[in-house]
């Protein structure tokens, strides 16, 4: 049995133990699941949504990492879920610069969490900066690292910020993987704001979106943790998928969501602190679907519920 939705908070363990670390209601109302056909394969995974006060040290941002991945696992959690940037740190923000960065170090971390993922047999989306080569910005990127312990897959950001654009390249496809019969999908924070992302997703028959968020250290009373949730409520309603976000706790930020496909919040963190959001998602719950009908019609470029009126009166639109 899965253990209830609970939130637990973490502390950030002594380093010393760093060596040591090696080795989830209410929903709207049910009309419709995930899958219309109950024998498609349908099935369960427990998530894991976190955050933690994403900073410029590797070795502290992995040190939280490891230490969640650990206690998710105590948690009977399938898949643990990561911030933007949660291991390199995010440029512009925790990093000013890119210039003499350790990607030594954010190479063995990494190691580090893979070995990790494989001894606790447990999937992780990880926020990180991933290195191409002299004269190349890296991808902003979050990797697919399987209960084997192996990256199975890497979802470079899509549309990155001006900003982002000083220190990424900006990448070109989709991120599609299969646990217990649920298809994941990959996003990263500014692509919130393309709703075209979302749709090929539900071409790809997605059934629940991973989307990694940094809009963490903002000044008092921006706007991000107004729009960004909302934001996403609608990509989940009108795609019909669930949605974990994920976000640095760093003060000022929002917190973890838990979306259901009915486009709805089933639970949250508290902001600015760090801690663990355990959701279940099931193909086998309903819920309600209000595009179900005409979602496709519309995906294919008809753009009306019905054929329109051979009629001159329709025809005609410049007077009674």
């Amino acid at each position: 049995m899965r253990k209830s939705c609970l939130e637990t908070d973490l502390f950030l363990p002594n380093l010393m133990l760093f060596s040591l670390l090696l080795f989830f209601l209410f929903n709207g109302n049910p009309v419709i699941g995930q899958h219309p056909d109950p024998e498609s394969g349908a099935g369960t995974i427990c998530v894991a949504s976190c955050q933690f006060p994403i900073s410029a040290d590797i070795q502290e941002n992995a040190t939280w990492i490891i230490n969640q991945m650990t206690e998710a696992h105590e948690l009977d959690a399938d898949i643990v879920h990561f911030p933007e940037c949660a291991l390199s740190g995010y440029p512009g923000v925790d990093l000013k610069t890119l210039e003499g960065f350790n990607w030594l170090d954010l190479r063995n971390y990494t190691d580090t969490i893979m070995v990790l993922a494989q001894k606790l047999e447990i999937w992780v989306v990880l926020g990180s900066i991933h290195e191409l080569g002299e004269g190349f910005k890296p991808m902003n990127s979050l990797y697919v690292i399987n209960p084997s312990g192996e990256i199975i897959d890497r979802y470079d950001k899509r549309f990155c910020t001006n900003g982002d654009l000083n220190f990424f390249s900006a990448g070109d496809h989709f991120v599609v993987f299969d646990i217990n019969g649920i298809k994941c999908g990959l996003l990263i924070c500014y692509d919130v704001r393309f709703p075209e992302l979302y749709r090929e997703y539900r071409k790809l028959e997605a059934d629940i979106i991973f989307q990694s968020f940094y809009n963490a250290r903002q000044k008092p009373g921006g706007i991000h943790p107004k729009i960004m949730p909302v934001s996403a409520q609608t990509r989940a309603a009108t795609n019909h998928f669930y949605m974990s976000l994920t976000n640095s706790s760093a003060p000022s930020s929002w917190p973890c969501y838990f979306i259901t496909p009915d486009g709805l919040v089933q639970q949250k963190l508290e902001p600015d602190k760090a801690g663990i959001l355990i959701s279940t998602v099931d193909l086998a719950e309903k819920y309600y679907d209000a595009s179900r009908h005409f979602r496709q019609n519309a995906m294919d470029g008809k753009l009306s519920s019905s054929d329109v009126p051979d009629h001159e009166r329709y025809l005609q639109r410049k007077g009674l």
